[in-house]
């Protein structure tokens, strides 16, 4: 017979919500993940915020609609007074721990946010993966650059995309909606006008 104690104590595998879900053509959209996502509400232009920020993830505050990528670690400004941290989910309870021993006495809060959301990546080659996201956001992709990032919608849903690098956007929307996200980017790159000769 199993111990009750020992099965209290152990708590379930985090699971993405599409089980990494993936399709590849010549433009590939990939579920990621699971991430450790926290949600940092506090004044972002703040001193005592942005050094306890970069003290906990090693990651500057990004610029307004920004984005700091290193490695598996991300910092998104999301409004003046929110941005979302995305690290492993091995190192979620060191990086929160963190934050909230620094932002004590501070205006400030840290909610874990990783079972709320869902998050992609969808890459190839520019030209081609421009014309995808243009058909499901408001953003003129064209312009579009390497760490920058939109909080915005894709088609009927709210979605924050960023480009961590050239040939790559990574994409959170909430886990409620993660396959009509996943099926609505498949459809786009599979289009039979995308990418003509």
């Amino acid at each position: 017979m199993s111990d009750p104690v020992a099965l209290q104590m152990t708590a379930p595998a985090p699971v993405t919500a599409l089980e990494n879900a993936r399709h590849d053509g010549p433009v590939t959209v990939a579920e990621t993940g699971p991430w450790g996502m926290l949600t940092l509400r506090g004044d972002l232009s703040a001193a005592p915020v942005r050094s306890s920020l970069a003290d906990a993830t090693g990651l500057a505050m990004p610029e307004v609609r920004g984005v700091t990528v290193a490695g598996d670690r991300r910092v998104a400004w999301f409004s003046p007074d929110e941005a979302l941290i995305l690290v492993p989910r091995a190192d979620l309870a060191g990086v929160r721990a963190a934050l909230d021993g620094a932002l004590a006495g501070q205006h400030a809060l840290v909610a874990d946010m990783s079972d709320a959301r869902a998050s992609f990546r969808i890459s190839g080659e520019p030209a081609h993966l421009a014309e995808v996201l243009a058909r499901l956001v408001p953003v003129d992709m064209g312009t579009f650059a390497v760490g920058e990032l939109r909080r915005t919608r894709l088609a009927q849903v709210a979605c924050a995309h960023w480009m961590p690098e050239e040939g790559a956007v990574e994409l959170v929307c909430f886990r409620s909606v993660a396959r009509y996200v996943f099926d609505l980017l498949v459809e786009a790159a599979e289009s039979p006008r995308a990418f003509p000769a």
